[in-house]
């Protein structure tokens, strides 16, 4: 089914992706209301799904990168990533048929439609990870040993590169570096693929999946139903602590926003403490009232399941540069994708690769013992 953008559809979208993105991705805001400026500028935007590509053509992602916290006072311009891409263009000698999500997160799930509607291209339902990861070669093509090159970034400014890394981890070690020197935060083009390649490694559906769970929390606010429900039903996910944020540390640092936060329990949870650790995203959460670091005993869930922080007052998904001390707050995880599952998936972006003394246990299993 093709369908075309409205106000509403970005809204959701944005809505949802919050929730996959695991507190990454940027702000959603921001990106909300580029989106909607681009389509009454330029037209509305269709998206498209994955099994209709034609094979032969090119589909570029378009994304920022950098610190997510840094976005909120440095605002990317659209210019930014319509340069990236023409850029691309340019690099390659072929016309750009289409855009889409490099992850399903924030901001960067809004990018695309900045770029399809000032492009007139369609946005395909998929994206590289299935939820947001805070390094570059953290996606499924980087899995399937698809080429990262050529690379394009950047800046507010102007400046703009072209990088051929040999892989995904060659171009998140020269783009991270280039980034921070535009101020940790740039736009990004990567991973230039086939209408054939995209079938064969994409995760598909995630956009009408971001756009689902919008709507489901949407309509469950209008109803006075529990938003907190609706969102572990369209996950099938499970609330794994509750209480009252009682400290957040923060801190930009090699281009990543990197810190804790620190839930005190209420409800079921009452006289209990979880610290929920991020790099970017959520990556790690543990029972904490008799522990400092996590342990493969006190494990709450792990990356790479999505730990999303939902607000407990209002339902909203909270993106890490937004937690603030007295928040009432819900951890929800969900299971990821299978292909971050696999030996080398959790080799690209299990606890181990981030420096965590524990190893994987599915989400499936922690709620159960």
């Amino acid at each position: 089914m093709f369908e075309y953008v409205d106000e509403q559809i970005i809204d959701d979208i944005a809505l949802g992706a919050s929730v996959l993105g695991t507190g990454g991705g940027g702000d959603p805001f921001i990106g909300t209301q580029m989106a909607k400026h681009a389509l009454k500028l330029f037209g509305s935007v269709m998206i498209t799904p994955l099994s209709k590509v034609d094979d032969d053509e090119i589909f570029v992602p378009c994304s920022m990168v950098g610190a997510t916290t840094v976005i909120m006072e440095k605002i990317m311009t659209p210019n930014q990533f319509l340069l990236t891409i023409d850029t691309m263009s340019s690099t390659l000698k072929t016309r750009i048929a289409g855009t889409f999500p490099i992850e399903i997160g924030g901001v960067n799930s809004l990018i695309p439609f900045i770029v399809a509607a000032q492009k007139q291209i369609p946005v395909v339902d998929c994206d590289g990870v299935g939820r947001a990861f805070p390094e570059v070669q953290m996606v499924s093509f980087y899995l399937d040993d698809l080429p990262s090159g050529p690379n394009t970034l950047a800046d507010e400014k102007g400046n703009t590169l072209v990088l051929y890394p040999i892989d995904g981890l060659w171009s998140e070690r020269f783009a991270r570096a280039i980034t921070e020197q535009m101020g940790a935060a740039a736009a990004m083009c990567d991973y230039p693929l086939t209408g054939r390649a995209l079938k064969k490694s994409a995760i598909p559906g995630t956009l009408t999946l971001a756009q689902h769970i919008g709507q489901t929390l949407r309509l469950a606010w209008q109803s006075g139903s529990n938003p907190i429900h609706a969102i572990t039903q369209a996950l099938n996910g499970h609330v794994i602590a509750s209480g009252k944020i009682i400290d957040v540390k923060r801190q930009t640092m090699g281009g990543f926003a990197r810190g804790h936060v620190l839930i005190e329990g209420r409800r079921n949870d009452k006289g209990e403490q979880a610290t929920v650790l991020f790099q970017n995203e959520f990556l790690l959460a543990y029972r904490s009232s008799a522990a400092l670091e996590p342990t493969q005993e006190n494990l709450l869930a792990v990356v790479p399941d999505l730990i999303s922080i939902i607000d407990s007052e209002t339902g909203r998904p909270i993106v890490t540069e937004n937690l603030f001390y007295g928040q009432r707050v819900d951890v929800v995880a969900s299971p990821c994708h299978a292909k971050w599952r696999s030996t080398r998936g959790l080799a690209v972006a299990g606890p181990r690769y981030f420096g965590y003394p524990v190893d994987y246990v599915a989400i499936e299993q922690l709620v159960n013992r």
